[in-house]
């Protein structure tokens, strides 16, 4: 048994051409949270607080759909989602709909810790967050020129849209409708397990470009997009409405408990039987297994374990 860490920077039609001003700064902050991470769990840090340290600190950075980074829905507006969650205890909280809080992931887990609840949104969640004394700033600090201008490519397209989708091209028409359209993606997510064998999972996100007023995807939702038991945690990515229906995250620890499989095999199950180009994930299991697998063109990704393996990458092996 050892410590195990993988965290992801969301899944998608994440072009090969991907220009290296888009691609460059997302790496090194994979490679500077994956760093933090493993620091924590060489100084024995739970499982749990390794997990937000990480997503706080993805949260942190312009260049990832959630905190700081996030997307906006078509008002112009931020509303971000978080959720973590134990795996031994399966103690659990998530949020939704804020526009204020700076680390929504840090806000879900007072949710779990501070209230008989284990989900709060939009109103409900800000005055929490309010009452507690999280870092809170004015809406206008997470409208960034950058995300208002994908703004302004998904309504000129009529289509919600992850971060990572080019720009169109004025002259070319494109009639696409938003539930039709394959870039629907955009999370930051951390699965840990700790040295004695404590398991945890967080993920956050601001959602979908263009998303409707009051949208909530999968990130918040316990089994969609994140889960932890005492067989593994798990980290969701992709299109939130798919992971739903297929409760994802949930699945992979139904098929490690039910049918005997291995991290591996749950994950890999779960995911080939998706349909393409929805879901991409990250697990790992008590015994110090990672997995991290999508079936889209790419997943922001790294992971570290005890026993010296690393890995940073964004598309296939094959093409990283």
């Amino acid at each position: 048994m050892g410590w195990a860490i993988a965290i992801h920077g969301g899944a998608g039609d994440i072009p090969l051409s991907l220009p290296p001003d888009r691609r460059l700064p997302r790496e090194d902050a994979l490679r500077h949270c994956l760093n933090i991470g493993v620091n924590a769990l060489k100084s024995q840090q739970h499982a749990l607080d390794v997990v937000e340290l990480v997503v706080r600190e993805l949260e942190n950075h312009p260049n990832f759909n959630a905190g700081r980074g996030s997307v906006l829905t078509n008002s112009g507006t931020v509303e971000m989602e978080a959720c973590i969650m134990d795996g031994n205890t399966k103690r659990c909280g998530a949020v939704s709909g804020l526009t204020t809080v700076v680390n929504p992931i840090s806000l879900a887990r007072l949710v779990m810790e501070k209230t008989p609840h284990i989900y709060l949104a939009f109103d409900g969640a800000e005055a929490f967050a309010r009452e507690q004394g999280v870092d809170t700033v004015d809406s206008s600090h997470f409208i960034t020129p950058e995300n208002t201008e994908r703004l302004k490519q998904a309504k000129e397209a009529n289509r919600v849209q992850i971060d990572y989708t080019q720009p169109i091209q004025k002259e070319v028409k494109i009639e696409t409708h938003a539930a039709d359209c394959d870039s629907q993606i955009g999370t930051v997510g951390c699965v840990a397990v700790d040295n004695h064998g404590n398991l945890a999972t967080a993920t956050s996100t601001g959602g979908l470009v263009n998303k409707m007023v009051g949208r909530i995807g999968d990130t918040p939702v316990i089994g969609a997009g994140t889960y932890a038991n005492h067989l593994c945690a798990v980290s969701a990515t992709g299109k939130g409405e798919a992971i739903i229906r297929c409760t994802v995250a949930r699945d992979v620890a139904a098929l490690m408990e039910f049918k005997g499989l291995s991290l591996e095999e749950a994950a890999a199950s779960v995911v080939e039987s998706a349909l393409i180009g929805t879901v991409g994930l990250v697990a790992v299991s008590p015994s110090g297994e990672v997995t991290m697998l999508f079936n889209t063109t790419g997943m922001f990704r790294a992971c570290a374990t005890e026993d010296g393996y690393s890995e940073i990458g964004i598309w296939s092996s094959r093409q990283n």
